[in-house]
């Protein structure tokens, strides 16, 4: 089981605190822009690579609406990693993406 947070929410604990965002789009969309501090790692790779997550930390995970980011959350939680799904995604991120 995974957390869900909306995209609001996100906006404002990230504007508090540097969190641990992975950005599952495809490189092409990340480089376009993507929320502050964020790693790209496309959903597409994630079962090649999610053994490099830390276990103890809790990541946000976004994608550009949020759909693909639940179906990394879902993955990784059965994985046994701690992770919050970021609802809305960057499509309705309210901040500056960086690019």
């Amino acid at each position: 089981m995974y957390n869900s947070i909306g995209v609001a929410e996100f906006y404002q604990a990230s504007k508090k605190e540097k969190l641990p965002i992975i950005d599952v789009r495809e490189k092409e969309e990340y480089a376009r822009g993507h929320v502050p501090n964020a790693i790209n790692m496309p959903l597409s790779s994630l079962s090649e690579n999610y053994q490099e997550l830390d276990k103890d930390t809790d990541y946000y995970l976004v994608c550009q609406t949020g759909g693909r980011s639940a179906t990394a959350s879902r993955f990784l939680a059965e994985q046994g990693y701690d992770v919050t799904n970021v609802m809305g995604g960057t499509s309705a991120y309210q901040g500056a993406l960086e690019k």
